[in-house]
């Protein structure tokens, strides 16, 4: 007697396998799926998370803006766009440039570090509250604001559309020189009408704050709390400051708008900006801050740079280079 192997095939069945298999792989991919998935069409929500010593620092995207690329001077266009292809940056539409803000959880205070747009520049603006909700943290739970300077991209988002405190609970800080020349309606009363709108958006974003007696001005070199200290960066407005996170042998600036192309300007410091009240003293500052920051290795977060817009300043010969953070776990060991 003979037995048929468990593992042999009728001719009759092997032969329909084969055939059906050929169909099968003769098909296009996309005949093949039983039905299309759909493409999801939106960006990861816009926050970023790293230590800083015993500090919890949350990156907020509040957009982009494309910068018109004739609004950098001191450097010719060809010079201009052989940096900006350098690094990948497409200029035809204007230089893609994010807006950034910086949430730090220090264990005894949430500081908010510059608040965005809000309504202020279109709809490419406008999502730091989006997106400091969705970090897990609440507008009610920011105690303190801390500006940069009043420019209405770094100071609109304090008020919401309808004209009430977005972080009720928060004192805001501001340099001192910055709110004499924003804040001052003489002083706006002697600017050119073109200057007259910010005026007007950087005094009404306050407005919640100074009518409960919650805006607070402060000089050169503030040591505001236990770890944060202020570093006078002058230039770009008249009070423009940074802010210096230190803990536990670690520390962090945010410098505001020190830099608003990295493209260029590391490259190129002394490259200003239209918008420079002093562009000699803003270019000075410029290359202060990056020979300090290349020096002593200390953190930077930069309002206008790459989201999370957080990393190092290395020279590079008589210029120098940003380096952005890795994207990695919560660890503060390092």
């Amino acid at each position: 007697m003979t037995y048929a192997s468990p593992f042999s095939c009728h001719k009759l069945i092997c032969a329909l396998a084969t055939l059906c298999i050929g169909i099968a792989a003769s098909l296009p991919i996309s005949q093949a799926v039983a039905a299309p998935v759909g493409k999801q069409n939106t960006q990861v929500p816009g926050y970023y998370r790293m230590a800083v010593g015993d500090f919890e620092v949350t990156a907020l995207y509040d957009g982009f803006i494309d910068l018109d690329p004739a609004l950098l001077k001191s450097i010719d266009a060809e010079d201009m766009q052989s940096l900006l292809a350098k690094m990948f940056v497409e200029s035809e539409r204007g230089i893609q440039t994010a807006v950034n803000a910086y949430l730090v959880n220090t264990g005894s205070n949430l500081i908010l570090v510059d608040v965005g747009a809000a309504q202020c520049f279109g709809p490419t603006l406008g999502v730091i509250k989006t997106n400091l909700e969705a970090s897990g943290y609440s507008v009610e739970q920011v105690d303190t604001v801390l500006l940069t300077h009043l420019h209405a991209d770094h100071a609109c988002g304090l008020r919401n559309a309808d004209g009430t405190a977005t972080y009720p609970n928060a004192t805001v800080h501001v340099p001192r020189a910055e709110a004499q020349f924003w804040l001052s309606k003489e002083v706006a009363a002697s600017m050119p009408e073109a200057m007259q709108p910010f005026f007007q958006m950087a005094q009404a974003s306050v407005e919640p704050y100074v009518a409960k007696k919650r805006l607070q001005q402060y000089g050169r070199d503030a040591e505001l709390m236990l770890g944060l200290s202020t570093i006078p960066t002058g230039g770009h407005t008249p009070g423009h400051s940074a802010y210096m996170f230190r803990s536990e042998g670690q520390s962090l600036m945010i410098w505001g708008d020190l830099v608003h192309s990295h493209a260029v300007q590391f490259a190129r410091p002394e490259v200003t900006i239209e918008f420079d009240v002093d562009s000699a003293k803003a270019l000075q500052t410029r290359k202060r801050v990056f020979n300090d920051a290349a020096d002593d290795s200390f953190w930077v977060a930069g309002a206008h740079l790459p989201f999370p817009g957080l990393g190092h300043v290395r020279r590079e010969g008589e210029a120098f280079a940003w380096v952005p953070v890795e994207f990695g776990p919560l660890r503060s060991d390092r």
